[in-house]
């Protein structure tokens, strides 16, 4: 009930409709069983006993008729709309407000939780939570009728009325039974629809592995196997729903044939006339089907309250980034990032980083580079506020990232990752992504002309309006990670964090694209993740990591030259790389490099 009434609360317009256009069905629907008793016995009866009809009369029956006919059209109509207004309103409400909840997440908990079952509470769960509405005001509408069906019941024969309303004791009493039964069961087949997404999102998401590897048969059975437990997890809630559907559909039927009884004896004895035990038989016939709306709502209650637990428990999810007031508008020019004494662990307790102290000052490019596990990646995902450090402090022109405004880190800083992400969409739209910082299409051939990707895009058939597919399948992973660096380049940061982004294209692709962004118009400071010498060489300084420490920091010569595991790592760097050149790793390796 309370999330019903949540629904009344926030869709309380709709609701009125649906409830107005019920009540007026449902007082319609018992004033025409009067109309028919009156009919029956002031028409019908002595047409059968005199031999012939009144035209008067007819058409004065016909006329009651059409009349409550419309009533009820218009109260189903008012019905139907109100309802379903209301109901896929709150659907999309809660779509937004979980997409909305996921996005304000940090990092921390998503990787805690499967796309799969995310994908799930925001489509199946969101659906369930709701699904009862669409006949909630129909059933809201049925309770008034039947408390104004009680009363002219009582008014019209105490002893049918006493008969006929033993029914609805019954149908609460059915309710709290099937209600015990069907909740466990519902719960598991969410959990079950979740399990179901989750693989398949795994399975395509993977398909290239899948199929490089010979998977495809294992893979369809663990796929076949879930599918079988939501199967059989769906076919026990149909069994008892099976069940409880047909009970409470009778339960108006015993209803009338005990009326029919009782009245039968009351005629026999004079204590009921012809006109009040037709229109109370007729009035419990007609009764059936609203009864069997509040059988809906009860039948579905269990669902809508398991789906609308696992909505609310993302809605409750702790753990977002608190923000501060400062802005950094106004500033021009590359902007400065220091990190001091930082300290970061991950949710589990595995320590990442120890007392990190190192700057990237405005206008230079800093080169981070370590071995795997180094904390590298997490360093360039403190530079942009995706996680926050346990301990220190990280700032942008001498600004705690922790005090600036939610929009103020994306409008000075860009990360770009080593595996890219392209939507499915034009090459425009992917760099543009509708900002007001990319007003046309000036911008984004600049930002292509950058990152070093102008030329395969203007080769590509439909240049700009070019469709990637989705993750972008269409291009090769060097251009991908192009796209992506035009994308961020597009919106003029003042601060670029790469990581490892140019690993997929040639050495002197991503030279060429360093020194664009060294002698663009708009230069900006540069934090890379680096692996390549070439790379290295170009950064005015190297920060050299190991297990989560700053080991050294110099230029890529002094470096080199005075720690042995710096020079280690950078010729280990260097073999593998030309092993790759080898093998053809950068097949698009001349494309797109400008003068």
């Amino acid at each position: 009930m309370r999330v019903l009434m949540r629904a009344v609360r926030e869709e309380p317009g709709p609701f009125a409709i649906g409830v107005g256009g019920a009540v007026l069905h449902s007082i319609v629907t018992i004033g025409s069983s009067y109309v028919l008793g009156k009919i029956v016995a002031r028409i019908a009866v002595p047409a059968i006993e005199q031999g012939r009809v009144s035209f008067g009369a007819m058409v004065l029956a016909v006329a009651a008729v059409l009349a409550v006919s419309a009533l009820k059209v218009a109260g189903m109509i008012a019905r139907r709309l109100g309802a379903g207004a209301m109901q896929f309103r709150l659907q999309a409400s809660y779509r937004r407000q979980v997409t909305r909840r996921y996005l304000r997440l940090p990092l921390s908990w998503h990787q805690k939780h499967s796309t799969g079952g995310l994908l799930s509470n925001a489509n199946a769960d969101v659906e369930a939570a709701w699904y009862p509405i669409a006949p909630f005001p129909f059933a809201v509408g049925t309770l008034v009728m039947l408390v104004v069906a009680a009363v002219a019941l009582f008014a019209t024969d105490w002893a049918m009325a006493l008969v006929g309303l033993a029914v609805f004791p019954m149908v609460f009493t059915l309710n709290v039974i099937y209600s015990r039964r069907m909740s466990p069961r519902v719960t598991r087949v969410q959990e079950l629809r979740a399990d179901v997404s989750t693989i398949a999102h795994e399975s395509f998401d993977g398909a290239l592995v899948v199929k490089t590897m010979g998977r495809e048969t294992e893979e369809t059975e663990r796929f076949a196997a879930k599918a079988d437990e939501l199967r059989d997890g769906l076919i026990r809630v149909g069994r008892i729903r099976g069940a409880f559907d047909p009970i409470i559909d009778s339960l108006p039927n015993i209803g009338t044939l005990a009326v029919l009884v009782v009245g039968t004896w009351r005629l026999s004895t004079h204590a009921a006339t012809l006109e009040d035990v037709t229109s109370v038989v007729f009035l419990f016939t007609v009764l059936a089907f609203p009864i069997r709306a509040i059988g809906w709502v009860l039948g579905e209650l269990p669902r809508s309250v398991v789906g609308w637990e696992r909505v609310a428990k993302v809605l409750a999810a702790t753990g977002d980034m608190e923000y501060g007031g400062e802005s950094l508008a106004g500033r021009t020019g590359p902007a400065a990032l220091e990190f001091e004494d930082v300290d970061y662990a991950y949710p589990d307790g595995s320590e990442v980083l120890h007392g990190v102290t190192l700057a990237v000052p405005a206008g230079k490019t800093v080169a981070l580079v370590g071995p795997t596990g180094s904390g590298k990646s997490t360093i360039a995902s403190l530079a942009t506020r995706l996680v926050d450090p346990d301990s220190g402090k990280v700032r942008v022109d001498g600004r705690d990232v922790r005090d600036l405004d939610h929009g103020a880190l994306a409008r000075t800083i860009a990360l770009v990752q080593q595996v890219p992400f392209v939507f499915d969409d034009t090459i425009r739209g992917n760099i543009s992504l509708e900002r007001d910082a990319v007003p046309g299409d000036d911008e984004v051939w600049a930002a292509l002309r950058t990152a070093q990707a102008e030329g395969f895009v203007a080769k590509l058939d439909d240049g700009l309006d070019t469709e990637v597919g989705e993750r972008g399948h269409s291009l090769s992973g060097g251009q991908r990670q192009r796209l992506t660096l035009a994308r961020a380049l597009a919106g003029g940061p003042r601060l670029l964090v790469l990581d490892d982004a140019t690993s997929a294209v040639d050495p002197r692709v991503e030279a060429a694209i360093l020194g664009a962004l060294r002698e663009s118009e708009n230069p900006a400071s540069v934090l890379v993740v680096a692996y390549r010498r070439a790379t290295i060489a170009l950064a005015d300084e190297v920060v050299y990591l190991e297990h989560g420490k700053v080991v050294a920091t110099g230029t890529h010569r002094e470096l080199l030259e005075n720690v042995p595991g710096y020079a280690n790592l950078v010729t280990a760097y260097e073999r593998e790389e030309a092993e790759r050149a080898r093998e053809g790793a950068f097949a698009d390796s001349e494309e797109g490099v400008s003068a």
